[in-house]
């Protein structure tokens, strides 16, 4: 053969390399066909084998949906892939998991509360009332639960936020490392440890239960996660807003006034509102300190008082079809309360939200 047959000759093109960018590849939609797949083949499976529990059901729909992505994704693509895509695939399984029991209370607790849930429940007592009857209300526990986590949120909040700025801003030596230290140590304190020291309090002073004695309890218990929730958002606030202030002859304590904390407002807010839902639900100081009560009582100084979560287990304790309807019925309202905090905490954080463009 010639020379120039040779060079007219047309030069094969090379083959794709494997990995590369014309290397075939799934569509997107594949996992959710992987998820369909799996889940008809674990209900199959588990009407089969005569499973009884679902749980079983969705355990083996899980575990073949990690297999079949794995499996699949090593033929059409590569070994890198389908690695990637299990550690996807073990991801929103933890998270589907870890969703399903919240779910499924929310819906136990709408589906029987609703039953009795209506303006007369949450505008009336249960003065007068038996326990084992229907009727009453839940009014005094909600207007219980607002005075208690009210006063608990005015003394915790100002001590909170004032032992946050100290650490975060001023604090260094042997007293920043205590304060720290005793903060770790209230942090994980049982809400009864809290109800038993304002007891005591109570039996050498002599003084009688009232919805003031449950909110000292609540703020010990809301104290320390104030604390530590503002003393993250304070120290997320660049040093380079402190240094300007300074620079330009402002003293410290109205760069912190000023600057530090308007910066940080919308997640100490935040926080503040985790708190206030963490105490919310929280029955043995309640227990101890306020004693709780059938009737209305507008004054947390003097006299027993009720709550949202000691009326749950009040009416839980009485036993009746009818008692057990207005125990859902409150968690329900409970748990509303506590969305609620969670959207105001939300709408301000997003307000107080730096505003970036024109």
């Amino acid at each position: 053969m010639s020379q120039s047959a040779i060079k007219d000759r047309p030069t094969p093109a090379p083959a794709a390399r494997k990995g590369a960018l014309s290397a075939r590849s799934l569509p997107r939609w594949a996992p959710i066909a992987f998820a369909v797949f799996s889940i008809a083949l674990g209900c199959g499976i588990g009407i089969v084998a005569d499973w009884e529990s679902r749980v079983q059901w969705g355990l083996v729909s899980a575990l073949l949906f990690l297999l079949v992505s794995y499996v699949v994704t090593s033929i059409v693509e590569n070994k890198r892939q389908a690695k990637d895509r299990l550690a996807t695939s073990v991801v929103w399984v933890c998270f589907i998991l870890a969703v399903i029991p919240l779910f499924s209370l929310i819906w136990v607790t709408v589906s029987r509360g609703m039953k009795v849930l209506n303006g007369y429940f949450l505008s009336h007592s249960m003065a007068g009332v038996p326990g084992f009857e229907a009727g009453g209300g839940v009014y005094h526990a909600i207007l219980g639960t607002l005075e208690q986590v009210g006063l608990a949120t005015l003394v915790s909040v100002p001590i909170g936020l004032l032992t946050a700025v100290y650490l975060v801003e001023y604090g260094g030596g042997a007293l920043a490392k205590a304060v720290t230290f005793f903060v770790d140590v209230m942090t994980g304190i049982p809400s009864i440890v809290a109800g038993l020291f304002i007891l005591s309090i109570m039996l050498m002073f002599h003084l009688q239960p009232s919805g003031l004695m449950g909110a000292l309890a609540l703020s010990i218990l809301m104290i320390p996660v104030v604390v530590r929730s503002t003393e993250e958002m304070l120290k997320l606030v660049p040093n380079e807003l402190r240094e300007a202030s300074l620079a330009l002859g402002v003293p410290k304590w109205r760069t912190i006034l000023k600057v530090v904390i308007p910066t940080a407002l919308g997640g100490i807010t935040t926080g503040v509102m985790l708190a206030i839902a963490r105490i919310a639900g929280e029955t043995a100081p309640i227990m101890l300190l306020v004693f709780g009560s059938q009737l209305i009582n507008t004054n947390p100084f003097e006299g027993a008082q009720s709550s949202l979560p000691f009326y749950i287990w009040e009416q839980y304790r009485v036993g009746s079809e009818a008692s057990y309807d207005r125990a859902w019925a409150a968690a329900l309202v409970l748990i509303a309360f506590v969305m609620l905090l969670n959207l105001v905490a939300r709408g301000i954080a997003r307000w107080k939200a730096p505003k970036t463009g024109r």
